[in-house]
């Protein structure tokens, strides 16, 4: 086994001292880089380019070369299951991910197998493998999955959405369909999580991308309640190390406290919430990760260092912070301003360790 070199993301998640807050983004392996886009167009398609073993570990490791990050995030995507369900995923240039077969029905709901993540998925979970070799101990590695609730508002609507009513229309008309779909992706996303541990993952993230369209009992009822099955059932110490778990629900500041008591380690937060107000609510029960608007990376380098030296102040003194966006780097930033914020966050959290 390596040994890691740089603790700082593992321990800031399970609230040890650090010297320095750690800082990864998320979607920092990607189409913002001029280096991604040369890999890219060497593929037709974007699903292609994730099943090459490869290339995703180049990939992934791209930024760590230009930025001191602090992890790694494999670089895949979260539609890798309802993919190997059969479901025929595909991307479209103007609409993004699509499937040739989405849900419609309990009937089809009862069609799906739950995939086997080592033959199924085996390009995952490979390529989780040769990732961790080559990152030789530097920084620890992340793997993730879509949450059970945001897999099935794909699976059913088909693609993308922004008003979700096939999704909803199934969960007031078919309750029974749509949990059936939800404990079928839950059990699936166990096996892909565990596997990705044994394969190497170090830390895992489950993205709840779209909990945040949902009520309050709906949210309980149809995201967090599979969540909260999803942590009880991981793998949570491999190779004697700790593996943290991080639950993030875009739009679900609302809901923290809830989010808190599932067992997870951390909660990711995005930047409709104050940090320092989620720091309050949810004590010492978890670590948190967020939580700057992405589109601050357009503004000038002196905004940007501004809005750093902002959210680290609200988050205040002591461990239990990994900077990071709201959510995903948009694909016009320019690196040197994902630079810049990252070089300003182990410039001045310095002073809140201490």
């Amino acid at each position: 086994m390596i040994e890691l070199k740089n603790h700082r993301y593992l321990s800031a998640l399970l609230r040890k001292p650090v010297d320095v807050t750690p800082v990864w983004m998320m979607r920092q392996a990607g189409r913002y880089l001029p280096e991604y886009k040369v890999i890219r167009a060497q593929f037709s398609d974007f699903l292609s380019l994730c099943k090459n073993i490869e290339c995703v570990c180049e990939v992934t490791l791209q930024p760590l070369r230009r930025f001191h990050l602090d992890a790694a995030i494999l670089f895949s995507d979260i539609l890798t299951i309802p993919d190997a369900m059969g479901l025929g995923l595909y991307f479209d240039t103007n609409k993004g991910p699509c499937f040739k077969n989405p849900v419609t029905s309990l009937n089809d709901v009862k069609n799906i197998s739950i995939p086997d993540p080592e033959i199924d998925l085996g390009y995952v979970i490979d390529a989780v493998k040769a990732t961790r070799k080559a990152l030789n101990g530097d920084v620890p590695l992340i793997g993730f999955s879509g949450s059970p609730w945001t897999l099935a508002t794909y699976m059913v609507e088909g693609g993308s959405s922004k008003a979700f009513t096939k999704i909803k229309n199934m969960m007031y008309e078919d309750p029974h369909a749509l949990h059936l779909l939800l404990d079928k992706l839950a059990d699936s996303i166990i096996l892909y999580l565990n596997a990705q541990i044994r394969a190497g993952a170090q830390s895992l993230i489950i993205f709840d991308t779209w909990g945040g369209v949902l009520t309050y009992r709906d949210y309980l009822q149809f995201s967090l309640y599979y969540m909260h099955n999803i942590v009880d059932s991981l793998i949570r110490e491999n190779d004697g190390y700790c593996i943290p778990i991080t639950l993030f629900t875009k739009g679900g500041g609302q809901w923290l406290e809830k989010m808190a008591e599932t067992g997870c380690d951390a909660l990711g937060v995005d930047w409709t919430t104050e940090i320092a107000d989620a720091r309050r609510r949810v004590g010492d029960k978890v670590a948190l990760q967020g939580n700057m608007d992405p589109s601050i990376l357009y503004a000038p380098i002196q905004r940007i260092e501004e809005e750093v030296k902002n959210i680290l102040s609200s988050f205040g003194h002591g461990s239990g912070h990994v900077f990071n966006l709201g959510h995903g780097i948009h694909q016009n930033i320019s690196p040197e301003h994902v630079g810049a914020c990252v070089n300003a966050v182990s410039c001045f959290s310095r002073q809140y360790h201490q």
